[in-house]
């Protein structure tokens, strides 16, 4: 089973990187960004078949390891 875990900062930590990339982009000519907030995409592929059971482990993995949830939210998709 594949699975897909976004890890973003929350809405109210602040975001350099993403400030860097919507400041690159407005010197680029693409004056209509407004906000770039930047994340983590991280591709699993875990070998459970119950998708519950798989989601369970990987919140664990990402409350451990993928994420600093202080300061990040994540979000697990379990596909096929």
């Amino acid at each position: 089973m594949k699975a897909r875990i976004y890890v973003m900062p929350k809405e109210s930590v602040l975001d350099p990187q993403g400030q860097a990339i919507a400041h690159a982009l407005g010197n680029m000519g693409f004056a209509d960004i407004k906000e770039v907030r930047q994340g983590k995409l991280f591709e699993i592929e875990i070998d459970q078949k119950n998708p519950e059971e798989a989601k369970s482990t990987l919140k664990q993995i990402c409350e451990k390891l993928l994420a600093n949830t202080v300061i990040e939210t994540y979000r697990v998709d379990i596909g096929e």
